[in-house]
């Protein structure tokens, strides 16, 4: 059994550099060979990962935040690599998505266990502008808030989003989009649309309560046109998923979705995909995951 751990050493304000060595200690006893891939940029990262796959990787243990996730997905999508997590950020969304624990050394514990046992797991993936995605891809208020959030140095973890939402919301307006799926077509006013392989975005808010990365279909959900009085009703039910009870949300499933209309920013996995026009895809069973 040949393992990386790749390490981003920001991840979490530092906290997977402090947790690298204690967590490639509990991988050792269960693989062959481990790598310890420590990178710094998106680039070195994958040339790293790169050079393991040539060597005959079997799994990639990623420690670090989202955006270390992210690139974990990339390269192992489709790929044969099983992809392990050991959240270090401040999102974490994925390690929440697959019920991995929060707390970084229970995580490595039942990665290394699942290793071990040979236990392997099949989720969807999202593609979009030729990029994958393994929880949410936003456009509009959301997608405004998170590029927003990315900026702020302050405060740490879940609250930058909180910080986010209340400036974003002094400009905000509805814009005109078109979202054409493989099923329907839909143009109106929105204020958000959140295509969900699983439910969570923002460090834990079930955005799309009911996605499932095992059925093949995204969960679409909808905000309408909405005032910032129906925003700041509906955003505090947002981490628990009762949005979606508010009459300016609709909730579809789709396996493609095209969205256009208006020159909004697209994120997906809180990493920027560029802006609308963009075509989505669910591509099911895309990624192996250790669990």
């Amino acid at each position: 059994m040949h393992a990386a751990l790749a390490v981003h050493p920001a991840s979490g304000n530092g906290a997977a550099e402090r947790l690298m060595e204690s967590v490639a200690a509990r991988l050792r006893p269960v693989v062959d060979r481990l790598d310890v891939l420590v990178a710094h940029t998106v680039e070195e990262s994958r040339a790293l990962m790169t050079d393991s796959r040539a060597a005959g990787l079997d799994v990639l243990v990623v420690l670090g935040g989202d955006g270390a996730a992210h690139q974990g997905v990339q390269f192992c999508a489709e790929s044969g690599v099983a992809l392990g997590l050991v959240p270090a950020g401040t999102g974490n969304d994925f390690a929440r998505a697959l019920d991995i624990p929060e707390r970084p050394h229970a995580a490595v514990d039942l990665v290394a266990r699942r290793i071990a046992e040979g236990k392997r797991r099949r989720v969807d993936l999202g593609r979009a502008g030729g990029e994958w995605f393994a929880t949410v891809l936003c456009s509009g208020f959301d997608a405004l808030v998170t590029e927003r959030a990315n900026r702020l140095t302050w405060p740490r973890g879940p609250r930058r989003y909180d910080v986010a939402i209340l400036a974003e919301l002094a400009a905000f307006r509805p814009r005109p989009v078109v979202l054409r799926t493989d099923v329907e077509t839909i143009e109106l006013d929105a204020t958000m649309i959140a295509v969900g392989n699983t439910p969570f975005y923002g460090g834990g808010m079930r955005i799309c309560p009911g996605a499932d990365p095992e059925d093949g279909l995204f969960d679409v959900t909808v905000v309408g046109k909405a005032t910032r009085r129906d925003l700041l009703r509906m955003l505090p039910g947002v981490r628990s998923g009762q949005h979606i009870a508010h009459p300016a949300v609709r909730s579809l499933k789709a396996a493609q979705i095209h969205l256009a209309g208006s020159d909004l920013p697209v994120y997906a996995d809180g990493e920027p995909l560029g802006r609308l026009p963009l075509d989505v895809t669910c591509v099911p069973g895309a990624l192996t995951v250790v669990g």
